[in-house]
């Protein structure tokens, strides 16, 4: 019996994707995500880490010379290659921790596929439509590769990071109209440079901006080598020393071809709500039901205990005293406490009260505990449950299975416009005229029939 070729099969398939393939809710939705990603690589405007790796990308470009090249870095209005513009944006967009997520995978595809996709079609003047169908080819690539790779591989490896590489090949490689094979061996470049480590939270580091910018810029490199003939290993997923073999103990290779072409993972995919690690946002959701449904007050609260998956404890537990507005996004106890007081855990509440007293005072407070029903649930589904321990002596439960965001409980498109301008208004990335223009023309990129600069 002859094993099948997984890789291969997954290659093919996003190699020859067409629009006519893809259901119109499903464009649909691609839409949703695009101009909800660009709101988050328009706040990357400002930040430490993003600004060091855009003047990075500036040094190496060379974008005073004649010809500076025609993809587009949003943070600062320069034009530059696509490699590094893809570096630079896929850098922006993640720091505000408001990119989506796929629950299934623990990935979150818009940071790595849309900086590489749009510089891409930017470059070689792909139109609106293009664009749409090469970031589906990317989102179904990643996210199958995360849930391959399972739950094991999240434990020490940051998935958006290793699997992005491969999500930003497809994209790429789908823009440049790269054959199966092609594909393939640009799959085989793109995992053989998977990387990205979790150690970086324990110091507050800026890692989690280098592995969304080495993820999105190696994936388009890794297609643009193939496109010229470069090969890469035919068996990177699946193979006896390939990104399985390494990087997990709990594998599934039928997570990558699962019901291909009539599942389309995209529109599984969640967009986030709160300005803070994934984990958190069930807990938090659950907390603010509790607080809503009993009008507590913060000072009504003596303890709460959040009832989490093992993932969560993974990610969150190294973290007990944030250094940063960026680690504090990983504090569980700090989420709650913001959700406490301001009922909202957003960019402004953390910029401007992580490090308050009765913040840091809630935080303390605040524990996870394991929970079987939650874990076992865990990553399909993100179930939020709290133990709120009031200081007379009662104790209230709340519970939430879609958090806000998820599809079951999604953002509208209102709602989507209305985030984008905020996160632009708090980094200052664009004016509201600048910003409203261009989600304008991101609602209308499929009428599009080249793609030009987003902000001019």
């Amino acid at each position: 019996m002859t094993t099948p070729h997984l890789s291969k099969a997954l290659a093919t398939f996003v190699s020859e994707l067409k629009i006519g393939d893809i259901p119109q809710e499903v464009i649909a939705r691609t839409e949703d995500l695009l101009v909800d990603w660009f709101g988050s690589a328009i706040a990357g405007k400002g930040s430490r880490p993003v600004e060091t790796m855009t003047q990075f990308a500036q040094n190496m470009g060379g974008f005073n010379t004649a010809n500076p090249g025609s993809a587009e870095i949003l943070i600062n209005r320069q034009n530059s290659s696509p490699f590094l513009a893809a570096l630079a944006n896929a850098a922006a967009s993640h720091v505000a921790e408001q990119d989506d997520v796929h629950n299934g995978s623990v990935f979150h595809p818009a940071t790595v596929v849309f900086p590489a996709a749009l510089a891409t079609a930017q470059t070689i003047g792909a139109s609106g439509e293009d664009l749409l169908v090469a970031a589906v080819a990317g989102y179904e690539v990643g996210i199958r590769v995360g849930e391959f790779l399972g739950r094991s591989h999240y434990k020490t490896f940051h998935t958006t990071g290793t699997a992005g590489t491969l999500a930003a090949a497809a994209a790429v490689g789908h823009l440049l109209k790269l054959n199966p094979t092609q594909m393939l061996h640009a799959f085989g470049s793109a995992g053989t440079q998977s990387a990205g480590l979790w150690e970086f939270l324990r110091d507050a580091a800026d890692s989690k901006q280098l592995h969304t910018a080495h993820a999105a810029s190696t994936g388009l490199m890794s297609a643009y080598l193939a496109q010229s003939g470069f090969t890469g290993a035919e068996h990177i997923l699946e193979g006896k020393q390939g990104l399985a073999a390494g990087m997990s103990s709990d594998a599934d290779p039928s997570k990558l071809i699962d019901r291909l072409g009539s599942r389309w993972t995209i529109a599984e995919t969640s967009f986030k709500y709160h300005a803070s690690c994934r984990h958190t946002h069930p807990a938090a959701d659950a907390l603010l039901q509790v607080m809503l449904t009993h009008h507590l007050k913060p000072s009504d609260i003596d303890k709460v205990e959040t009832l989490v998956h093992q993932g969560a404890i993974d990610v969150l537990g190294p973290v007990t005293d944030p250094a940063t507005v960026h680690q504090s996004k990983f504090s569980m106890g700090t989420v709650l406490a913001l959700i406490a007081h301001y009922q909202f855990a957003g960019l402004q509440e953390f910029d401007q009260h992580f490090r308050d007293q009765a913040i840091c005072a809630f935080r303390d407070r605040v524990t996870m505990i394991l929970d079987p029903e939650v874990d076992s649930a865990y990553p399909q589904r993100w179930i939020g449950k709290v133990k709120v321990y009031l200081n007379s002596g009662e104790v209230l439960e709340g519970r939430v299975d879609e958090p806000k965001g998820d599809p079951g409980n999604t953002l509208s498109r209102a709602e989507i416009t209305d985030k984008a301008m905020r996160l632009a208004a708090f980094s200052g990335g664009a004016s509201p005229t600048e910003m409203s223009a261009a989600i304008e023309r991101l609602w209308n990129i499929r009428k599009q029939s080249k793609i030009g600069m987003l902000i001019s």
